[in-house]
């Protein structure tokens, strides 16, 4: 590497450019939920507000990045499948949640590298979190 070549980033929390755009691509994923319709079954599965899932997916996604481990410290192991058993999540939410993201991330301009990453990681997440 020279030096006029950057370095690449360390953590993907990094590549999507820290705090301020995590939490950028977070309220984005939510907004579409309110204002598309094709995530509507996704929306009616998150209740009547959307506060406390923005905060914790943005806290989540902070740790696992590659950034600051809100989630653990708040709340320990984030025993993912374990706390979305309560929610029925089948093929229809998995492939919703991960359009939604797709799309979040797209309008935020994530490098496009990295979203296809992170849509790979995200399908696999949340078709391990299917329940029925």
């Amino acid at each position: 590497m020279n030096a006029e070549t950057p370095a690449p980033p360390a953590t993907p929390y990094e590549w999507v450019g820290g705090d301020t755009r995590v939490r950028e691509l977070v309220d984005r994923f939510y907004d579409l939920m309110d204002l598309e319709p094709g995530y509507r079954e996704l929306r009616a599965a998150h209740g009547t507000t959307l506060d406390d899932a923005r905060d914790k997916l943005y806290w989540f996604l902070s740790g696992w990045l590659g950034g600051p481990n809100h989630y653990i410290e708040r709340f320990g192991h984030p025993r993912l499948r374990m706390r979305h058993m309560p929610f029925s999540i089948g093929v229809q939410e998995r492939d919703q949640w991960v359009a939604c993201m797709h799309q979040a991330m797209t309008e935020v301009q994530l490098d496009p590298v990295l979203i296809e990453r992170l849509t790979e990681s995200f399908f696999g997440t949340a078709d391990w979190m299917r329940n029925r």
